[in-house]
């Protein structure tokens, strides 16, 4: 838009003095700039930002931020190292908080709310032969309800935060935030009470059951999901707990793949089909076809090959029922 007013501007200069071409005094162009920026801003159509470079050793997390900052590592940063290195800059800012008053040197300056990643990326790129990076914010004033409902919109989408890391970062917002009103909570959120719940309870799962995992972004909503109804009973709990135990101990070997310890997992909470042994066998013959009872509750059931003739079932069924007389069946 600046350079569009500089045009208009120049055209109506234009021939009022071609002598001063090389002289020009652009002060009626910043003139008309410095004012249409006022009026923009009056009419609350433009709002300024105030972007600093300062030293990621100047910044902490926020305690509320909702990735596990420990976790980074510069394989799974990897495309935000290059990708600043391409550009030779951090194209787009963090959102901090102020901590301290500049001029006051003692402790951090500033907490993360929006841009673990970045400072990651340029920390690292800082230890590692380039340290003319520094890190660019974006300072703002905002409530801790305000700065975690901005956390969650920037980060809702992203694939390399962890279903695990949102889900206990919500457990903890509903407390703090949210009087535990997971209802109000979803509505500030913007997402559905059933989407949120699901997140909620997937921040209960076990420990023991988590470290089964090889690693914690393995843990899936969804693997709560079907874990939760195998272990409503004691036993079916008891069941999975020791059965997670076992896994944990073979990942410190050898890792364990996640479709294979969520089927250990469901598994161990359900009891092997019962085979369905006959109680009973009858045949004139060993290796003659036979009919086979079973019994289902109050019924009896008798099973027998189509093909078996008429004598071979006849005296099957005379057995069975001389049996009967007896008790013995």
């Amino acid at each position: 838009m600046s350079k569009r007013h500089d045009a208009v501007f120049d055209d109506v200069l234009a021939g009022l003095g071609e002598t001063d071409k090389p002289g020009r005094d652009r002060s009626g162009t910043r003139f008309l700039k410095r004012s249409t920026t006022m009026a923009e801003q009056v009419a609350g159509e433009r709002q300024e930002k105030v972007l600093r470079l300062v030293d990621p050793d100047s910044c902490v997390m926020w305690a509320g931020h909702n990735r596990a900052y420990d976790l980074l590592t510069p394989q799974n940063c990897r495309d935000l190292i290059d990708g600043i290195l391409s550009q030779g800059k951090q194209e787009f800012p963090a959102i901090v908080r102020r901590l301290r008053p500049a001029q006051d040197g003692q402790g951090p300056e500033f907490e993360v709310i929006c841009g673990a990643r970045r400072h990651f990326a340029v920390s690292w790129l800082r230890a590692n032969n380039y340290p003319q990076f520094r890190y660019l914010v974006e300072e703002r004033v905002m409530t801790d309800e305000e700065a975690f409902r901005l956390a969650d919109i920037e980060n809702r989408d992203r694939e390399d935060i962890s279903d695990l890391e949102r889900a206990r970062d919500y457990a903890k917002a509903v407390e703090a935030y949210y009087q535990g009103k997971q209802n109000l909570m979803a509505e500030r959120l913007q997402v559905s009470a059933g989407w949120l719940s699901r997140y909620l309870q997937l921040a209960k799962l076990d420990d023991r059951i988590v470290s089964a995992f090889a690693s914690l972004r393995d843990v899936k909503e969804l693997h709560a999901r079907q874990l939760k109804p195998l272990m409503a009973s004691e036993q079916g709990r008891a069941a999975i707990l020791q059965e997670a135990d076992r896994i944990c101990a073979e990942q410190k070997l050898a890792e364990v793949p996640v479709a294979k310890v969520l089927s250990r997992l469901k598994s161990a909470a359900t009891p092997p089909k019962q085979r369905n042994v006959a109680d009973k066998v009858y045949r004139q013959n060993e290796g003659q076809a036979a009919v086979q009872m079973r019994s289902r509750g109050n019924r009896i059931q008798l099973e027998f090959d189509k093909g078996l003739d008429d004598d071979a079932l006849r005296r099957a069924l005379e057995q069975f029922i001389a049996d009967r007389k007896t008790g013995k069946s």
